[in-house]
This record gives C-alpha cells, sequence and structure tokens, in this order.
C-alpha cells in the first residue's frame, strides 16, 4: 500500500519535496491534471460587478479549481466566440 502524499504549505516545500521523493512510494491517485497558460496578456482590464455576481464567480472558480480571473476571462472568451 503505498503512503499518502504529505500537505505541502508553500510552492517552494512541494517543489523540495517532489525534488526529492521517490514517487513510487506515494499514491498519485487523487492528483489531477493541471493546465498552465504560457502565452502573456497583452491588456489589464478594470471592471466593477455587483458583490453577488463577484462572490458567485469566485465560488464558481473554486469549486473548479481554477483563479477566478481566469474563469472570467473564458466566460467572456467563449461568449465572443459564440456571438460571431
Amino acid at each position: 500500500m503505498n503512503k499518502p502524499l504529505p500537505k505541502f504549505d508553500t510552492d517552494e516545500a512541494a517543489e523540495a519535496f517532489i525534488e526529492h521523493a521517490d514517487l513510487t512510494e506515494y499514491d498519485l491517485t487523487g492528483l489531477s491534471q493541471m493546465q498552465f497558460e504560457f502565452q502573456p496578456k497583452s491588456r489589464s482590464v478594470t471592471m466593477r460587478l455587483p458583490e453577488q455576481l463577484y462572490t458567485a464567480i469566485k465560488d464558481k472558480a473554486t469549486k473548479s479549481g481554477i483563479p477566478y480571473q481566469r474563469l472570467i476571462r473564458k466566460i467572456l472568451e467563449d461568449a465572443v466566440v459564440s456571438h460571431k
């Protein structure tokens, strides 16, 4: 039986663990695939949102495991594509 992965307080602690650990000794079934964005963003936008909408977006982003700004961008991108 494999050991569970320990919890880490920082990215640095996780990186140090991964660098030196033998991952074959650990249960990796709870891990999920991550996507990274490498393309730099060209424009920063500031907008005001009603508190309820802001809270709903943050909650949905948390449940999806992504930052709320990325969720807002995805929603905007999907809306633009669907209205072409």
